[in-house]
This record gives structure tokens, C-alpha cells and sequence, in this order.
């Protein structure tokens, strides 16, 4: 019963310390957005939307999320027809190409209320 104490313990610890090493981060190395890609092999669209994407790769993390997969049989079925489709931070964002003007917006609202935290 002690060693289960002392595991729970230890982890909020780790938590703790973890919370403090990202505070003491500069923001702009902290948290960005997480950009996913919905897509499949082959996907042409796909592999031009990454191009397309390259010259924001800075400011946002680009999760692969391969529709085709077992795990990922709802993404299969919502979005067979129509990958590649993006979501920023868990909500849609777009699909088919890559809007750039609506990606910067997104981005630079998303920017700005870190700034602002």
C-alpha cells in the first residue's frame, strides 16, 4: 500500500515538474497548434498539400492520421470521399486543398490569443 502512495506521489511530482519546465519555456516554444491531415496511401492531394504546407511547418505540429487503419474506421467513413481534410486543434478547418488565406487567419488567431495568455 506505501509503494502505491509513493508511485501517485512521485507521478504528480513529475507532473508538477513538467508544469514548471513549460512555464519557464518561451511561449513560442511552449504549445502550437496541431494541424491533422486526414489522409491515406496513395493521396497525390495529400502529398501536394504537405508541399504546399512546408512553409508554415514552424508554427504548428502536422499529425498524420491514416483513414485506411483499423483504429480510425469513424475518420474512414466520415471522410473516404473527400481527404485531404485538415482540422486545427480538433476542429474543422478545411478539405480537398489547402486554403491558405484561411489557414494564416486560423493560425494568426490562434497566435494572438497565445500572446495574449
Amino acid at each position: 500500500m506505501n509503494m502505491l502512495w509513493f508511485q501517485g506521489n512521485r507521478m504528480r511530482l513529475a507532473k508538477y515538474s513538467f508544469q514548471l519546465f513549460l512555464r519557464n519555456l518561451p511561449a513560442s516554444k511552449t504549445i502550437l497548434p496541431v494541424l491533422t491531415l486526414f489522409t491515406k496511401d496513395p493521396c497525390p492531394l495529400c502529398d501536394e498539400a504537405k508541399e504546399v504546407l512546408e512553409p508554415y511547418k514552424n508554427r504548428f505540429i502536422l499529425q498524420e492520421v491514416d483513414i485506411t487503419l483499423p483504429e480510425n474506421s469513424a475518420w474512414y467513413e466520415r471522410y473516404k470521399f473527400d481527404i485531404p481534410v485538415f482540422h486545427l486543434n480538433g476542429q474543422f478547418l478545411m478539405m480537398h486543398r489547402v486554403n491558405i488565406s484561411k489557414l494564416e487567419k486560423q493560425l494568426q488567431k490562434l497566435e494572438q490569443q497565445r500572446a495574449g495568455s
